[in-house]
């Protein structure tokens, strides 16, 4: 499989292509933005590693440019950050990243991190319609609504959402979200959940459904009767 790494360090491009490279990827380099889209176009990647400080376009432009393209938005995202960054981890998920890895990285947690987004790149999506209060989602239409409103979410949000709604009024640890919507086993320790969660509030402001955080243990969604 070919992954595209925009990065413009190159003591972090020369990592991270050994590690790709010893697990039998592909790799394509490039060290701007601009050469990072103009690559993407002409290679058709099956991942992009996007880091966000770039010269030319900086990542969050990259990928709303990425995501706003219909040949390209298909193409998971793993962005690369400073944990410092918080604000454009953020915004890169509303723009449709998958995941991101904070620097400095663990080259395994990456490589674990990319497989388990490929996988679920290659799952086939069920066509469920669930319901909790004034909130419903249908994965035929990919619609989530609140109050008949249609509300725009990212592939990751939306199998969060779905996920939640499933267990609904079940008490649901970090790391059996991390498990069941992101695939990741018991070696990564990630606080993207804690985004997502966020980003999800923030976009369905169900006045009959919360998405409840319990301290220390993890995340509920609840109906108000």
């Amino acid at each position: 499989m070919k992954i595209l790494v925009v990065e413009d360090n190159k003591d972090i491009q020369k990592l991270l292509r050994l590690n790709l490279i010893q697990e039998n990827f592909e790799v394509i380099q490039a060290f701007d933005g601009e050469e990072g889209l103009s690559l993407a176009k002409e290679s058709s990647p099956d991942l992009i590693l996007l880091d966000i400080n770039l010269p030319k376009i900086n990542g969050i432009e990259l990928c709303r440019q990425l995501k706003s393209n219909p040949a390209l938005r298909h193409i998971p995202i793993l962005i690369l950050t400073v944990r410092k960054e918080e604000v454009d981890r953020i915004i890169g998920f509303e723009l449709g990243a998958e995941d991101y890895v904070a620097k400095p990285f663990s080259p395994r947690e990456l490589i674990l991190r990319i497989k388990a987004i490929l996988r679920r790149q290659d799952k086939p999506q069920g066509f469920l319609r669930l319901e909790a209060g004034d909130l419903s989602l249908d994965e035929n239409s990919f619609e989530v609504k609140v109050a008949g409103k249609v509300k725009p979410l990212t592939s990751t949000e939306f199998k969060l959402l779905k996920y939640l709604m499933l267990n609904k009024g079940r008490l649901l640890s970090r790391e059996n979200l991390l498990h069941n919507v992101w695939g990741y086993n018991h070696e990564i320790d990630s606080r993207t959940v804690d985004a997502h969660i966020k980003s999800l509030r923030r976009k369905i402001p169900s006045r009959k459904v919360k998405i409840a955080t319990i301290i220390g243990m993890g995340y509920k969604l609840s109906e108000d009767v």
